[in-house]
């Protein structure tokens, strides 16, 4: 669904292994280095340990891609066999004629004698053995004298044993010490730590084409990683369903409150410490996230000062994070606008005693945005350089006064939007055909526009902000 609002050719938090997302960083890229290196050498059995959802199978994956072409791969993906089927079942991977009735010395033979082909015919057969610490013990033995196929130099049968932590647990069982004795390389797949999660989450989502501003930035990542414990397969969850929830708000970039309420929908319990959640319902995410985007929003405004002001204005955060209001409607937007500026929780107006000429500008510019979006096509894209609150307007009026001469004034567009009932101006540039256009007059802007983090906006969803303001 959010796809193409974040600019993507294909979902980049797909849970099922696509290699070609595959991240090289925390130790993943070293790891498959020494594993081909490792099955290269073609001598004993390799171990490979990881948490449920560490990337144990994507590794598994990458490694057939990466074999050289001399390598045959076969896989052992339901390992809860007994002794009395493995070896049945590892002949049919070989593509070999065995019937069930055959014995296993019967099958054994046919095994050796395959493998022994392979070998003069200069090939490498490799065994993955997936959730390995499920293999019955005796059924891991079986796979022992396996490891015995052998030449006066080479192994004919090299395995990588691919599991959870409880496999080393039962690999210290006294009954197989002479196949843990045979293990010659183990390799530990450990959670993502928070800076290797944010270069994940990034790389995941500009592999598959985003090309804006990074939508997860150090401090969300944190919160990823604290609901995820740094495993990939909860990173994914995590993520794809954040970004759903950006989308809801038409917002760009991911907040805490998103991560959290993908965390709670997806029943990660321990990541929230157990606490009773009483308005947790599958199929709501989207109305979880907006109504906790609008609260931290709020909480924000309520004891900032100046200088967090600021920062907040220029924090990205969505403008259509009022669209709750759409959602659950307790005050619309046509009551909004009716409000008579009183109290601090009211909407504020700009100060009537600012500056009357400045304060022209302003209305010119929303006038001529007004013009501009009745007429502008919905698939094209505009630069949303900052926001301001409406009581902050002496901010934009000095844009407006002393606008960057790499800019064409009368581009510069300006709309008002309510966030957490609030009045605030949006600033927005240009109006551009195609997204590539929009990137690159986003990548030639004067760095003191750059340090606001603009970002691009699809003129669809400045028409609903703007209309339901």
């Amino acid at each position: 669904m959010y796809q193409e609002h974040f600019g993507l050719a294909r979902p980049p938090f797909k849970i099922t292994p696509d290699t070609s997302l595959f991240f090289e960083g925390s130790q993943r890229g070293a790891a498959l280095d020494a594993l081909v290196y490792a099955i290269s050498s073609g001598e004993g059995i390799i171990k490979v340990v990881g948490e449920v959802g560490s990337g144990k199978t994507m590794l598994c994956r990458m490694l057939e891609v990466r074999l050289s072409s001399d390598v045959d791969v076969i896989y052992i993906a339901n390992p809860s066999l007994s002794p009395d089927n493995i070896l049945h079942l590892i002949a049919h991977e070989l593509h070999l004629d065995v019937s069930d009735e055959m014995s296993k010395v019967s099958v054994m033979q046919k095994i050796q004698s395959h493998l022994l082909e392979k070998h003069a015919a200069n090939r490498q057969v490799v065994l993955f053995v997936e959730e390995a610490q499920s293999m019955p013990i005796e059924t891991l033995e079986e796979i022992r004298l396996l490891s015995n196929l052998e030449t006066d130099e080479n192994k004919l049968l090299q395995m990588v044993l691919f599991g959870q932590p409880e496999l080393d647990k039962k690999l210290s069982d006294p009954h197989i010490r002479q196949l843990k004795e045979r293990i010659t390389h183990s390799f530990n797949l450990s959670p993502f730590p928070p800076d290797d999660t944010l270069e994940y989450l990034n790389f995941r989502l500009r592999a598959v084409g985003y090309k804006g501003p990074d939508v997860f930035n150090k401090k969300t990542a944190g919160v990823v990683k604290k609901y995820s414990d740094g495993l990939t397969r909860r990173i994914n969850i995590l993520a794809d369903k954040s970004l759903l929830a950006a989308f809801s708000e038409g917002s760009h970039t991911v907040t805490p409150s998103h991560i959290k309420s993908a965390a709670i929908d997806s029943e990660f319990n321990s990541a929230v410490n157990n606490k009773k959640i009483a308005w947790v319902a599958g199929g709501v995410i989207l109305i979880i996230a907006a109504l906790a985007t609008g609260f931290y929003l709020g909480q924000q405004n309520n004891g900032m000062g100046d200088t967090a002001e600021h920062e907040l204005t220029h924090s990205r955060i969505g403008p259509n994070s009022h669209e709750v209001g759409d959602i659950k409607a307790e005050t619309p937007a046509t009551a909004i606008k009716s409000v008579v500026p009183a109290a601090d929780n009211q909407i504020s107006r700009v100060d009537t005693a600012d500056s009357s000429k400045a304060a022209g500008l302003i209305v010119e510019r929303v006038q001529s945005t007004e013009r501009w979006l009745a007429e502008a096509t919905d698939n094209h894209y505009s630069i949303q350089l900052f926001m301001a609150r409406t009581s902050d307007a002496d901010k934009v009026e000095d844009f407006l006064q002393d606008t960057p001469e790499t800019l064409d004034f009368t581009k510069v567009y300006i709309y008002e939007t309510v966030i957490n009932g609030r009045l605030w101006y949006s600033v927005l540039y240009s109006d551009f055909a195609s997204q590539d256009e929009a990137i690159e007059m986003l990548n030639q802007m004067p760095s003191s526009l750059r340090a606001s983090d603009p970002y691009l906006r699809r003129v669809s969803a400045l028409k609903k902000d703007a209309a339901r303001n």
